[in-house]
């Protein structure tokens, strides 16, 4: 997938907007509206603090624009590899507006950056013999600058929510008596939709080949009947493990021959990167 930011929507607008009250409250800076005046200026600038991958310099530079009196350049830009030491952007302005604005700022850049480092240790232990691919394990109303992160970690989407793709779980396989019953329905309903349908056996397999399916997914499978079930499809349909995907896993689904896999680690289970912004007083060096 190319790395296109979420527009700007009301929504997204609105989104930062909230994140900006949550810190700043009714009463704002408190701490620092009492040590700097309407008039204080400074310069900042934001550093990489650890290696990784950028991602979120957008939406960074979207929350200074919910406050006034800040102008951004940034130096490098999503997707980018950063070591230590790395200024990735650098600002300046109102010293209110650039401390009122920090914490939500770094807030958003670290957890998407968090997110495109993790996805791109992922993508290169597939070394392009495995597509990696995100799940919808996502941070409530985050889930477009989260996908865009797994994007610039070089992962690809899987759909936004569950209104792009029909995805046959095993609750719904369940619910309809069996997964050749559900996928009769959803055949009949699915008008142009691609069609996704898990499997924990090899009998639900068969049964998704002769309904018809645009991809199957191999839920919790052990390595042998990953291997059964590889041959019984015999690439008619692209094949996705799901469910205990881990980074040391990689190499075996590929030697398999899996197509792709989706892992909620992604995005549910991701660690920050680290930045931080430093203020130049007065604009001085």
């Amino acid at each position: 997938m190319s790395m296109v930011f979420p527009p700007l929507s009301d929504s997204l607008v609105t989104r930062i907007r909230g994140a900006l009250i949550e810190d700043l409250g009714e009463a704002g800076d408190v701490t620092t509206d009492a040590i700097f005046g309407e008039a204080a200026t400074a310069s900042a600038y934001v550093i990489a603090k650890e290696p990784g991958v950028l991602c979120g310099v957008r939406i960074f530079a979207a929350v200074f624009e919910q406050l006034p009196g800040v102008a951004l350049n940034a130096t490098l830009r999503d997707g980018d590899r950063v070591i230590a030491g790395d200024i990735v952007i650098e600002l300046a302005g109102r010293t209110r507006s650039l401390l009122a604005g920090e914490r939500t700022a770094l807030n958003f850049l670290q957890r998407l950056s968090g997110i495109a480092t993790q996805t791109a240790r992922f993508v290169e232990a597939a070394k392009g013999r495995v597509q990696v691919c995100d799940t919808r394990k996502t941070t409530p109303l985050w889930r477009d600058l989260e996908k865009y992160a797994v994007a610039c970690g070089g992962g690809t989407n899987h759909r936004m929510g569950l209104h792009d793709m029909i995805m046959l779980k095993d609750t719904h396989a369940d619910g309809a008596g069996g997964i050749a019953n559900a996928l009769a329905r959803v055949n009949q309903n699915k008008g142009t939709l691609a069609v996704a349908a898990e499997a924990r056996t090899l009998e639900e397999i068969l049964a998704i080949l002769e309904a018809g399916a645009d991809l199957v997914m191999l839920d919790n499978m052990d390595e042998a009947t990953m291997r059964e079930a590889v041959k019984l499809i015999a690439r008619r349909i692209p094949t996705e493990v799901t469910g205990g995907v881990t980074i040391d896993r990689i190499p075996l689904l590929a030697d398999i021959g899996i197509d792709r896999v989706s892992i909620g680690a992604l995005t549910h289970s991701v660690r920050a990167l680290d930045f931080s912004m430093r203020l130049r007083p007065n604009g001085s060096a």
